[in-house]
C-alpha cells in the first residue's frame, strides 16, 4: 500500500510539476513564433506522455507492455478502441506523434490545459454552443490531416467499461472515416485497468499483469461508390470485439 501511494505521489507531480517546468515554455514558444502550432503541440503532448510511460514502467515493473509493432506503425487512419482506464488516452498520444481525438467538452474549459488541447487540434465531444465552429473548422482540416500521415484515435463508448464489454458507440469516428475514405483499425486494449483502475485514485503497483495492445481488425475504406454505411462498420466493429470480450 505504501508503494502505490509513493509511486502515485512521484508520477501525479510529474504530471504537474514536469509540465510545467520542462514543457509549458515549450508550448508557449511555439505558440508565439508558429504560424500554425498544431503539428508541434501534438508532438510535445507525445513526448510529455513518453517521459510519463517510461516513469510508470520504471517505477512499476510486475507491470508488462506488449504493445505490437503493428500498431506504432498506423498512419493515415481512424482508430477505435476499447477503454478501460484513464490511462488509456494518454497511452495512444505516447504512441501516436500525429494524432487528434475526440475531448470531452469540460476539458476545453480548463486553465492552461484548455488551451494546449485547442491548440493541439483535438476536437471536443459535442458541437453545441460556442463549440460548434471548432467542430467545424477541425472537419475541414480532417482529410488533409489524416493524408499527411496523421491519426485520428476514438474510444466510441465515449467512458470507460467497467465489465471489459463493448456498449453503446458514438458513431462520429466512424462517419469521419467515411467521409474521409480513411481506413479503420480496431485495437484491443487490455489490463490497464488493472494498472490504474476505475474508481480508484492510486496506481496498483504490486499486481502481476500484462498490458497488450493488438489489432484485431482493419478495415478498408472501399473505392468512391462502394464505401461501407456507418451501420456496417459499427456491426464490423462488434464481430471484432465479441471474439475479445470475456
Amino acid at each position: 500500500m505504501l508503494k502505490d501511494f509513493l509511486v502515485t505521489i512521484i508520477c501525479w507531480v510529474w504530471f504537474l510539476l514536469g509540465g510545467i517546468l520542462f514543457f509549458l515554455w515549450r508550448y508557449a514558444a511555439c505558440a508565439l513564433f508558429v504560424k500554425e502550432p498544431e503539428v508541434i503541440f501534438q508532438r510535445l503532448n507525445s513526448r510529455f506522455y513518453q517521459v510519463f510511460f517510461r516513469l510508470v514502467r520504471f517505477l512499476a515493473p510486475s507491470h508488462k507492455w506488449e504493445i505490437a509493432k503493428e500498431v506504432r506503425a498506423i498512419r493515415s487512419a481512424v482508430i477505435v478502441c476499447n477503454h478501460i482506464s484513464y490511462l488509456d488516452p494518454l497511452l495512444f498520444i505516447a504512441l501516436f506523434e500525429r494524432h487528434r481525438t475526440i475531448v470531452k467538452t469540460r476539458f476545453f474549459k480548463m486553465p492552461i490545459w484548455g488551451w494546449i488541447i485547442r491548440k493541439s487540434g483535438y476536437f471536443p465531444a459535442t458541437g453545441e454552443g460556442r463549440f460548434a465552429r471548432m467542430m467545424l473548422e477541425q472537419m475541414e482540416t480532417m482529410p488533409g490531416f489524416l493524408q499527411e500521415g496523421g491519426n485520428l484515435f476514438v474510444f466510441p463508448e465515449g467512458t470507460r467499461s467497467r465489465d471489459g464489454k463493448l456498449g453503446t458507440l458514438n458513431r462520429g469516428a466512424l462517419k469521419i472515416a467515411r467521409l474521409c475514405r480513411a481506413p479503420v483499425y480496431v485495437l484491443h486494449l487490455s489490463n490497464t485497468d488493472k494498472l490504474f483502475a476505475p474508481g480508484k485514485c492510486m496506481f496498483q503497483t504490486r499486481v502481476k499483469n500484462t498490458i497488450s495492445l493488438k489489432i484485431i481488425d482493419r478495415i478498408e475504406p472501399g473505392c468512391q461508390h462502394d464505401t461501407p454505411s456507418t451501420a456496417m462498420l459499427e456491426q464490423r466493429l462488434r464481430d471484432a470485439y465479441s471474439v475479445r470480450e470475456p
